[in-house]
């Protein structure tokens, strides 16, 4: 069962990890976001964007890195590590949905999935920390 939840939580962090990157790159190389919503450029050019200067998909990149890493490891430590990174990650996504309805008033799509992407990894890491 390990085996299975490391692979689902390497692939969901990969997933996750493709997506912080397309918006990393957007970020930097001021580009426009592909957008199905047309609030992606809204969201992206928001105040709420970045942290102490640091681009949020940068630091969600970060996050969904260190996810995969935890992945690599059977032992106890990472699994906790894992629990602790994902949920740590979606309830900070929590916080930038909220912004998103109520201060910005505009939905990223490419936020939304990783959201749901986090959600999916707070479930598998839970259950990877219940399994021996």
């Amino acid at each position: 069962m390990d085996r299975r939840l490391r692979a689902a939580i390497l692939v969901l962090s990969a997933l996750g990890a493709g997506i912080a990157a397309y918006l990393t790159y957007a970020h930097f190389a001021h580009v426009p976001v592909a957008c199905a919503t047309n609030g992606c450029e809204t969201v992206q050019n928001s105040r709420y964007a970045e942290l102490a200067g640091v681009p949020v998909a940068t630091l969600g990149l970060a996050g969904y890195l260190v996810l995969a890493a935890t992945a690599a490891f059977a032992a106890d430590l990472a699994r906790a590590v894992g629990l602790a990174a994902a949920t740590g990650g979606l309830a900070f996504a929590a916080y930038l949905l909220y912004v998103q309805a109520a201060l910005i008033g505009a939905f990223c799509q490419w936020c939304l999935a990783s959201d749901l992407i986090l959600l999916l990894l707070v479930v598998a890491t839970a259950l990877r920390l219940r399994t021996d």
